[in-house]
C-alpha cells in the first residue's frame, strides 16, 4: 500500500512569482495560468509568501480615496499599504502556509480548512518551491480504480490482519465503496479491519456486515481503561 502525500497528487512544476515580479506581471501570471494566487519564492526559491487576487484587488479598492479612510484603523492602514505596493514581495501575505511534501493527504485538508485557504505551496525540507496542491489536487485520490482499491484492501489489511480469518470475509469495491460480509474470531478483529480499510485512499465509504464468534468489547475497553490509568 503506497502511503499517499501531497507529493502524489499535487502541481508540479509550480506556478510563482519572485520578489521583484511588479504588479503587472503578477497579474498576469494569475490570468495566464487561471489561479486565485501564487507563491512568492526568494532568490534561494524558499517561500517567503503568497500574493493572492485579495492583495491585488487593493490597488482598485483605494483608487481615489482620501486621507480620512487612511486613518481609520490599523487593518485600513494596511490594506492602504498594499494598494500603494508595486512589487510582489511588497504585495504578498507573509509568512505563506506551506506544507512539506511528505505531508499526508488529510493533514493538508485539515490545514487548508483550518487556514481558510484554496491552495497551499509545497516545499522540500529546506523551504523551497518544489509543487501547489489545490483542493481539486486533493480529491484526486478519489479517483483511484475500485481494482486498486480491493487490491489494497486485501493485501494491506485482510491478510497482514486478519491472517486465518482473511479467507472467510468477501470484499466489493464499487465507486470506492468497499462491503465487507462473513465472519470472524473477535468483535475487535472486525472493528480494526473496518477502521484500517476507511483510511485506505481513495476509500469512500465501508459498509460492514461482518459477524464474529466473541466478542471481547468489554476486554478491549478494560484494556484501555487499564492503559491509560
Amino acid at each position: 500500500m503506497k502511503d499517499w502525500t501531497v507529493s502524489h497528487v499535487m502541481t508540479k512544476p509550480a506556478v510563482f512569482a519572485t520578489e521583484t515580479d511588479s504588479y503587472r506581471q503578477v497579474v498576469n501570471l494569475l490570468m495566464e495560468h487561471r489561479v486565485s494566487a501564487v507563491p512568492v519564492i526568494d532568490a534561494f526559491e524558499r517561500v517567503t509568501g503568497v500574493v493572492s487576487e485579495a492583495d491585488l484587488l487593493r490597488k482598485i479598492e483605494y483608487v481615489g480615496e482620501g486621507d480620512a479612510r487612511f486613518l481609520e484603523g490599523r487593518r485600513r492602514r494596511h490594506h492602504r499599504a498594499k494598494s500603494m505596493a508595486r512589487t510582489a514581495g511588497d504585495l504578498m501575505s507573509s509568512p505563506a502556509v506551506v506544507v512539506v511534501q511528505r505531508t499526508s493527504i488529510p493533514a493538508a485538508a485539515r490545514i487548508m480548512d483550518g487556514e481558510g485557504v484554496k491552495r497551499l505551496p509545497v516545499v522540500d525540507d529546506l523551504g523551497r518551491l518544489v509543487g501547489v496542491v489545490s483542493r481539486g489536487d486533493l480529491l484526486k485520490v478519489h479517483l483511484r480504480p475500485d481494482e486498486e482499491i480491493l487490491r489494497d484492501v486485501e493485501t494491506s489489511v485482510l491478510h497482514p490482519f486478519l491472517a486465518d480469518d482473511a479467507a472467510t470475509i468477501s470484499v466489493t469495491v464499487l465507486d470506492g465503496v468497499v462491503t465487507l460480509a462473513g465472519r470472524v474470531d473477535r468483535w475487535s478483529a472486525a472493528d480494526l479491519v473496518a477502521r484500517l480499510i476507511y483510511q485506505l485512499p481513495g476509500v469512500v465509504e465501508v459498509l460492514s456486515t461482518v459477524s464474529y464468534t466473541f466478542d471481547d468489547r468489554e476486554l478491549v475497553s478494560s484494556g484501555k481503561r487499564r492503559g491509560s490509568a
